[in-house]
């Protein structure tokens, strides 16, 4: 594997983890959303990942990402949770209905921050290897010298 294709491989992790990311905390910010555009309560969203060929230009470079079997990580899809709404019983909120329940949203708060904090940590390591691939790249330019 050459230095580009490591790179290549962290970046689009860099980028499925920025996704994840994003989400989790969209979820967190509407977790007391009650009403939506599409109406009803927020529905929490999860992010699902999925191994790619390389993307290159050229046949040479499509030979050797299929000759090799290397992989990147992307973003299939944003998928909804299906999980029931949260009812609690509080007849003066604006959407309460006649017997005076909410639907909340199915937000759980302490799924999501664990989320961010795997996002974050799983960011962390793919710099750190973008960080490593630059270092040794330097040091074949210094052998070079």
């Amino acid at each position: 594997m050459d230095i580009l294709t490591a790179m290549k491989i962290s970046g689009s992790a860099l980028k499925a983890e920025r996704a994840r990311l994003n989400i989790a905390a969209m979820n967190l910010a509407n977790a007391n959303t009650t009403r939506t555009i599409e109406g009803g309560p927020y529905r929490a969203k999860s992010v699902v990942f999925g191994a790619r060929p390389l993307d290159g230009e050229g046949f040479g470079s499509r030979l050797d990402a299929a000759s090799s079997k290397l992989r990147q990580v992307k973003v299939i899809e944003v998928v909804e949770d299906d999980k029931p709404f949260k009812e609690i019983y509080d007849p003066s909120h604006p959407d309460a209905d006649a017997n005076g329940m909410v639907k909340m949203p199915n937000v759980d708060t302490v799924e999501q921050m664990v989320d961010l904090m795997s996002a974050r940590r799983d960011y962390d390591a793919n710099v750190a290897a973008l960080d490593s691939v630059k270092a040794m790249a330097m040091r074949a330019l210094d052998i070079g010298r």
